[in-house]
């Protein structure tokens, strides 16, 4: 997402631009792998060197309010983003921590399907979001930037 997008996103859902928001946003998108909050940090301060933490968790806490990333919570119980708000799930490595997003049109039909058959009682779905947690075979400590749209 170039600037100008992200600046139609945060004029979009209310947000006033700042070069803080800014940065953030463009940070969460850049690093691509699911970040933590202290991942984006460290990767806006060779240009903001200034922000300060708190400014960061306060933004991505706008930014998920607003809808234009999601909040990803591992095993782990570390909160990460996700600059892809598209129905996607996530494949969970608890050994490395890896995220990668996985997505599936079937399995998304299959279990839509299988919920509204269940009829729950007083409960309303309105996502489902399903972290598939296991071993990738190629673990690696640092995060791929690619993407997995497919479990072979």
């Amino acid at each position: 997402m170039n600037q100008e997008r992200i600046i139609a996103a945060l004029k979009g859902c209310g947000l006033k631009v700042t070069p803080q928001r800014i940065a953030v946003l463009d940070a969460v998108i850049n690093l691509n792998n699911h970040p933590t909050a202290e991942n984006v940090t460290d990767y806006i301060k060779s240009n903001h060197p200034n922000i300060s933490t708190g400014t960061v968790y306060k933004t991505l806490e706008a930014l998920v309010k607003c809808d234009i990333i999601k909040k990803v919570k591992t095993d782990a119980d570390i909160m990460r983003y996700d600059a892809i708000v598209e129905k996607h799930h996530h494949l969970y490595c608890a050994d490395s921590e890896r995220i990668e997003d996985f997505v599936d049109p079937e399995l998304d039909k299959m279990l839509e399907n299988y919920l509204k058959d269940k009829k729950i009682r007083n409960f309303t779905i309105k996502d489902i979001k399903l972290q598939i947690v296991g071993k990738f075979s190629d673990i690696k400590k640092t995060k791929d930037k690619e993407r997995i749209n497919d479990i072979p």
